[in-house]
């Protein structure tokens, strides 16, 4: 029985541990009574949240509207600039070439635009049409439109009709008696390529059109790739054609930016790009055969677009 016993100090101990853990039972319901916690106002914390959103938005706009500013101010004076310093003359907005219309102070993507439509058969009769190209503003074409001087061609209403009835850019235009002397495709226009049998007003101007986006022709064979333009037509005329000058416009790849190489046909923009990429990575070119390390440019196209380039002398 000694062993169920508990001396008074061991008593005392078993009494100290139930309190202690009797008190710890009952602090956490004793603390709301005791701790008063304090109070805030939701209202005010609202208020300060509401000044600060205020203030963040002001700060967005403005930024917003400064960048708004710059931006649109950069825009114009990059629409307006080249316009500034353009040299008016008297010209025909139908065959004019890109060249020409840098001069007049035209930006690259409206040149661009006009070809385009020249390419695919538009046509300006009077001059203000070219109020309906896109990107022309007005105060640019209010300034053109008194240089412009439109050639007249057999684009009559008689000959629109006989254009109808043949399938108009397709039929064959009715044959001339005309002599037999041979086109030079370099130097031609568009009354001595509508001389040419199977050839209407709207062929002939895509031609002109194409040659000019070229830089000029360095084989009768490029007449093939003219839009509308049949191989039986072309194998017709192919025996008067000839190219006695080979005056082409060439780009000097060292130096020639994205958008001056960009509106040549056999160029573009994927491979003008990756040429000044490549040049601004390895420095300049030493020959126009550099530029066939470029993934982009096949023997193909570099054939095609070769005589088009140069390196620098």
């Amino acid at each position: 029985m000694k062993y169920l016993n508990f001396s008074k100090k061991e008593r005392n101990g078993v009494f100290v541990l139930l309190g202690t853990i009797l008190l710890l039972i009952i602090i956490p319901f004793l603390l709301p009574f005791i701790l008063t916690p304090e109070k805030y106002d939701s209202q005010e914390f609202k208020v300060s949240i509401a000044k600060l959103n205020a203030k963040q938005t002001d700060s967005f706009q403005q930024n917003v509207s400064e960048e708004n500013y710059a931006t649109n101010n950069k825009s114009l004076e990059k629409k307006y600039s080249g316009y500034e310093s353009a040299t008016l003359f008297y010209f025909d907005p139908n065959t004019l070439s890109a060249e020409g219309w840098k001069k007049l102070g035209v930006n690259d993507k409206t040149i661009h635009t006009i070809q385009n439509y020249l390419f695919k058969g538009g046509r300006f009769y009077k001059p203000d049409d070219i109020n309906k190209i896109w990107g022309f503003h007005k105060d640019e074409t209010d300034k053109l439109i008194p240089y412009v001087r439109i050639e007249k061609t057999i684009d009559s209403k008689e000959s629109k009709e006989n254009n109808k009835k043949e399938n108009n850019d397709n039929a064959y235009a009715p044959y001339k008696k005309a002599n037999k002397e041979p086109i030079d495709i370099n130097t031609a226009d568009t009354s001595a390529f509508i001389a040419l049998p199977g050839i209407a007003s709207k062929l002939a101007n895509r031609i002109v059109t194409f040659r000019n986006q070229l830089g000029g022709f360095y084989k009768i064979e490029q007449i093939e790739e003219i839009y509308g333009l049949r191989d039986s037509v072309f194998q017709l005329i192919k025996p008067r054609l000839v190219i006695t000058t080979i005056p082409l416009t060439q780009f000097n790849i060292n130096t020639a930016t994205v958008d001056q190489m960009k509106v040549h046909p056999y160029i573009r923009y994927a491979i003008a790009n990756a040429i000044v990429q490549y040049r601004t990575q390895h420095g300049n070119y030493v020959s126009i055969a550099d530029i066939k390390k470029i993934v982009l440019v096949t023997d193909d196209a570099f054939n095609k677009m070769s005589p088009y380039l140069k390196v620098t002398e």
